[in-house]
């Protein structure tokens, strides 16, 4: 099926590009909500699902043995900017485990945004694992193995315990099948799975309600979840769309991008949950996608659902703050 078009660029008066996605909101038992184009198809959630790889870190002891609190839960979880909080705390979190940065396999980069790579690039001779806007995500594994003696290297394999931990964690959580056939590699270097749109929003689901999770897990993927909105800064960072769209209803949403166009959200409080991908893996369309499916459920909130929606539909200027156009979504979205 051709999915619809759910976001459009406009230039003067005319439309310029327009976005193809696909979007569903589903509960803790599975039923959809609302839904637009094919909610069946499979998708790679890249950094989309890492509240998901983060659950061995919680579930394996180690967040408890070394005291880590909201924040070192929710950057765990995060795609961070590598501003010099976010680079400090993942440090933090290895040094908890008696190692360094040295361990880490994900590679490192500078920022991605603009403002902080500047910053680097004025202070740093080159970028550290540190940096890379997965390290949060990495300690947790580092510190998941080492507390229950693995051997570190090669934790990014496949065949690697680590990974083989995270693909029963998110099959449970998906109920989709997770094997060589429907796997990639991520840009951290760690395994990525195509599950179907449907059983992504799914797996949220129950993290965010425990529906179908046996306790030790429900509790674990809740306070994941509730370290996220807790500390929205430390999931990516200054001016970032997800931490913006958590403070817009602070303690109350939950967000988290991934590469190439996804999204997952939950509003816990309602027991759903929110999975989401722009066809052609543009984000500044899959940020107005996101923002547009919450405000859906905050329409007896006007000051909530206004935030939402000046994110969902937005103006752009050029170099000398001319107003150019919008980024809009389409009436697929009206309420």
């Amino acid at each position: 099926m051709a999915n619809p078009v759910l976001v459009e660029v406009t230039r003067g008066n005319l439309v310029e590009s327009r976005h193809r996605g696909m979007v569903v909101v589903l509960d803790g038992d599975g039923k959809v909500v609302f839904s637009q184009g094919d909610i069946d198809a499979g998708v790679f959630p890249r950094s989309a699902c890492k509240a998901m790889q983060a659950l061995p870190l919680i579930e394996s002891g180690a967040a408890d043995a070394h005291a880590f609190g909201d924040r070192e839960l929710a950057l765990a979880c995060s795609s961070h900017s590598g501003e010099p909080a976010h680079v400090r705390l993942a440090g933090i979190m290895l040094a908890a485990s008696g190692v360094d940065e040295s361990v880490l396999e994900c590679g490192s980069h500078w920022s991605f945004e603009q403002p902080v790579l500047i910053s680097q690039a004025r202070l740093l001779d080159y970028p550290t694992a540190l940096h890379n806007n997965c390290s949060g995500k990495h300690a947790g594994f580092v510190c998941a193995a080492c507390h229950t003696g693995k051997d570190l290297e090669g934790y990014v394999r496949y065949e690697h315990p680590v990974q083989a931990e995270i693909r029963g964690v998110m099959a449970n959580l998906t109920g989709a099948a997770l094997a060589v056939d429907n796997c990639g590699t991520d840009g951290c270097s760690i395994p990525t799975y195509a599950v179907p749109l449907r059983s992504l929003a799914h797996g949220f689901a129950k993290m965010a309600t425990g529906v179908g999770l046996a306790p030790v897990r429900a509790k674990a993927a809740r306070r994941l979840i509730d370290a996220c909105m807790s500390e929205p800064f430390y999931v990516a960072g200054t001016r970032r769309a997800c931490t913006r769209l958590m403070e817009a209803a602070p303690g109350r949403i939950f967000a988290k991008t991934g590469a190439e166009g996804v999204f997952c959200a939950a509003i816990p409080e309602k027991g759903i949950a929110i999975a989401l991908k722009c066809e052609d893996g543009t984000t500044r369309a899959a940020e107005s996608m996101v923002a547009a499916t919450l405000a859906r459920f905050f329409t007896d909130e006007p000051a909530v659902h206004a935030t939402l929606m000046a994110m969902a539909n937005r103006s752009m200027s050029n170099w000398n703050g001319i107003h150019v156009g919008d980024i809009r979504v389409t009436d697929a979205f009206a309420a």
